[in-house]
């Protein structure tokens, strides 16, 4: 857990989300109130639920990665699913239940890997062990096993094919869920179960490199020195204090008063609500690894909202989610900041990518500006898809380059060929493709109401639906 207080939150999150400052202070006070929540007695200790957030804004504004750069920050347990994944229990689907199933999966992962590289040192020593063995020995004298363990750390040695004895499915550590209406067949571990009936832990002997038998010997010495259940009782414990559930798409779930789907759909919808109504306010989930409280997980649940409120959520979710952050759509401005300041943004991405084959790629101001103007545009006239949008722009911007990046380097001189993407470059690259998109999609937006006209005129045979047609086709035509 990270001991940042709230402002260097933000300044952490502002390295990698321009703008939203109001959703970075939510998340940022909730992060502090649990590093809080360690140094307080006991006795209300276990009274201090999370505020769960709620944030509300289109889609490519920054909700999804300032839950995902929060929990990189704060090391803890994070899993992100889709509302819309779920079914109410009782109809085929996933259970809500699975992902509190999933998160202690991911948190076992975690404290496995930690606890590996504690032991990495003593691993590493009887792995190496293990390869003298083979190389000279077991009777060989020290003097010559010390000899060549020099050569080995040296890498002299990587290249030389062995034969060694390895564990079958060493690496083999997945477990078989499986989700069921009414059931909860993932407490089983049937992968244990499986491995005992088939003799699992059976030696075989097989032939490497002394490089890669390395690698595979230094995972079976660290699975002999973890403890499964100091790992099990470790992750558990990470995730009933520490783990966050970024649960997307929150308003694909609402009940909504112009539903036509006779009640059905809105009866599963609600079935889901209800579902995760004790997930969020706190209950015991079981596990193969053991049971799981989940009184302090902390949720943020977002959605777009465009064809849906948050008061059409039930009632008593909307109470589990207290926070509530709307997020702003994305500026022209915004779209230059997303270009220019992040530490690792697009097109310092594609300048290292096309570096790879001698190709430079020299982002001017001007044509950066011009990008997020150009994504603005096609963000206000057809979809506004956010952030999201520069991908799209940037993959038709750079196409001809990376596609003949290999074939510059070879008519150049030079080692590296400088490409300049300027105003001029972007404007006579994207011109074309901005309006053809534009276009496209008028023309898929349109085609439905040409057809139903059309197949009006011919089955009535309407002269003045006929007129009508052709009228919508001249002013359809004039718009474009």
């Amino acid at each position: 857990m990270t001991e940042l207080t709230p402002s260097e939150i933000v300044n952490e999150l502002d390295r990698f989300v321009v703008g939203q400052n109001a959703a970075k202070r939510a998340v940022a006070n909730a992060l502090r109130n649990r590093w809080r929540r360690k140094f307080i007695p006991n006795d209300i200790r276990n009274e201090i639920i999370p505020h769960n957030i709620l944030m509300i804004g289109p889609t490519g504004v920054g909700k999804t990665e300032i839950a995902r750069r929060l929990a990189l920050l704060a090391k803890c347990p994070f899993i992100k699913v889709e509302a819309t994944k779920f079914t109410e229990v009782g109809y085929v689907g996933r259970d809500v239940d699975s992902i509190i199933r999933d998160l202690v999966e991911i948190s076992m992962n975690q404290a496995r890997r930690k606890m590996q590289e504690e032991c990495k040192i003593k691993a590493t020593q009887c792995a190496e062990d293990r390869i003298l063995d083979v190389i000279v020995g077991k009777t060989a004298t020290h003097e010559t096993k010390e000899k060549f363990r020099t050569k080995l750390r040296l890498g002299i040695l990587d290249n030389d094919e062995i034969e060694i004895e390895l564990l079958e499915n060493t690496n083999s550590r997945v477990s078989h869920s499986f989700d069921f209406p009414g059931g909860h067949m993932g407490i089983l571990n049937l992968s244990d179960m499986l491995g005992k009936a088939m003799g699992q832990g059976k030696m075989k002997i097989v032939r490497l490199s002394i490089k890669d038998a390395f690698k595979h010997l230094i995972n079976e010495e660290s699975a002999k020195l973890i403890d499964e259940e100091k790992v099990a009782s470790t992750a558990i414990e990470d995730v009933e204090q520490n783990a966050i559930v970024f649960l997307d798409e929150i308003d694909k779930i609402t009940s909504r008063n112009n539903d036509n789907s006779g009640g059905r759909s809105n009866i599963s919808r609600e079935g889901v609500q209800r579902d995760l109504l004790p997930l969020i306010e706190g209950t015991i989930i079981n596990t193969k690894y053991g049971a799981v409280k989940t009184d302090h997980i902390l949720f943020i649940a977002s959605g777009a909202f465009h064809f849906a409120q948050p008061s059409d959520l039930l009632p008593e979710l909307q109470g589990r989610l207290p926070v509530r952050v709307k997020l702003e759509p994305l500026t022209e401005e915004d779209l230059v900041k997303i270009l220019s300041e992040p530490q690792n943004n697009l097109p310092n991405q594609y300048t290292a990518l096309l570096k790879v084959d001698g190709v430079f790629l020299d982002f001017t101001k001007c044509g950066i500006k011009t990008i997020a103007s150009i994504a603005s545009d096609m963000n206000a006239k057809i979809e506004n898809t956010g952030a999201r949008r520069l991908h799209t722009i940037l993959e038709k911007l750079l196409e001809d380059i990376s596609f003949n990046a290999t074939e510059l380097l070879k008519t150049n001189t030079n080692r590296e060929t400088v490409v300049t993407i300027d105003e001029k470059y972007v404007i006579n690259s994207l011109g074309e493709f901005a309006k053809d998109y534009r276009d496209l999609n008028k023309f898929i937006l349109w085609l439905p109401i040409v057809n139903i006209i059309q197949m009006l005129c011919i089955l009535y045979s309407n002269s003045t639906l006929l007129l009508c047609y052709f009228l919508f086709l001249f002013s359809s035509l004039d718009h474009s």
